[in-house]
């Protein structure tokens, strides 16, 4: 069996944590390791890491480092321990028994296979899916997340235990298997977006360094979703409206990403003079003017 580190992120959601960690403890899989990651968490709270039938080394930070940097803390010390595959795993996330074996046999099965995802389901509607692949629509400038299978392009092939395998243009950063090899080709997840689509940003650039995004139809997890950041927050809205555009100019045509962000611009400035959702208008303002800035990472005043 490979050796799998899996990192974990928390942010004031030890209760979601503590479930996780009791689902991995069912898994099949026997050869991996988790990497806590703690980004500054309320209280003082610390995660006895001994009641586990697998190894945890966990790390406290002083400060909210964002989704990518606290993951690259763990994925750094997944290499230093000579990793074969890591494994990014939300906190707000529950696994099935076999769904690190299925994503390994998609992973091993190919050699241009460089990042795996399972698909993924609503925690609390367990037969309702919630990502499926994601797709770049790049007039947009955006990361769609699929929900239907069946729109996905045909199986790649029926390969050995992996079952029926998707070609997609990025895996959710919720469950996201990557080889070593690919890391150390194209480096450790961006930090410029803080939080949101540095997923999709690591999956294109795999794709330009060769390798395959890969669904793995076989593998399943269930996502509470959007537990840390809050769903439709101000920093969500201002994340999700700055950082797609900052990877649409770093990995598509830059052309669509100027035309749209101009025309979002005068939307929301019209919303905004008539006073119109002005709660979602204002952070998405804030949005474009910051990558038009060249303002990266995190966004003041907001953990």
């Amino acid at each position: 069996m490979p050796k799998v580190f899996i990192i974990i992120l928390n942010w004031n959601g030890w209760p979601d944590t503590r479930e996780c960690l009791a689902s991995l403890e069912k898994i099949n899989y026997e050869n991996f390791e988790v990497v806590l990651i703690d980004n500054a968490s309320k209280g003082d709270y610390r995660l006895p890491t001994t009641d586990y039938r697998f190894k945890i080394t966990a790390i406290y930070n002083q400060e909210n480092l964002g989704f990518a940097t606290g993951n690259n803390q763990g994925i750094k010390i997944a290499l230093e321990q000579n990793a074969n595959y890591i494994l990014l795993l939300n906190n707000d996330t529950t696994v099935e028994v076999d769904f690190l074996e299925k994503l390994i046999d998609a992973a091993q099965d190919d050699e241009k296979t460089g990042i795996v995802g399972p698909v993924i389901h609503y925690h609390d509607e367990p037969k309702k899916i919630q990502f499926a692949g994601g797709k770049i629509n790049w007039l947009k400038t955006k990361g769609e997340h699929l929900t239907v299978i069946n729109a996905l392009q045909p199986p790649l092939k029926l390969r050995g235990g992996a079952g029926e395998l998707y070609l997609v243009d990025y895996i959710t950063g919720c469950c996201l298997l990557i080889k070593r090899e690919v890391i150390e080709k194209i480096g450790l997840l961006s930090e410029d977006y803080f939080l949101y689509y540095e997923d999709a940003d690591w999956c294109l650039q795999a794709k330009k360094a060769g390798y395959e995004c890969v669904l793995a139809r076989e593998a399943k997890i269930y996502h509470k979703q959007s537990r840390s950041a809050g769903e439709f927050s101000y920093p969500y809205i201002y994340y999700h409206s700055r950082n797609g555009l900052i990877c649409g100019w770093k990995n598509g045509p830059k052309f669509f990403v100027v035309i749209f962000s101009l025309w979002i611009f005068l939307k929301q400035m019209i919303k905004l003079a008539i006073g119109y959702k002005r709660n979602w208008t204002r952070p998405v303002l804030r949005g474009v003017i910051d990558f038009w800035r060249g303002k990266r990472g995190k966004l003041e005043g907001y953990y």
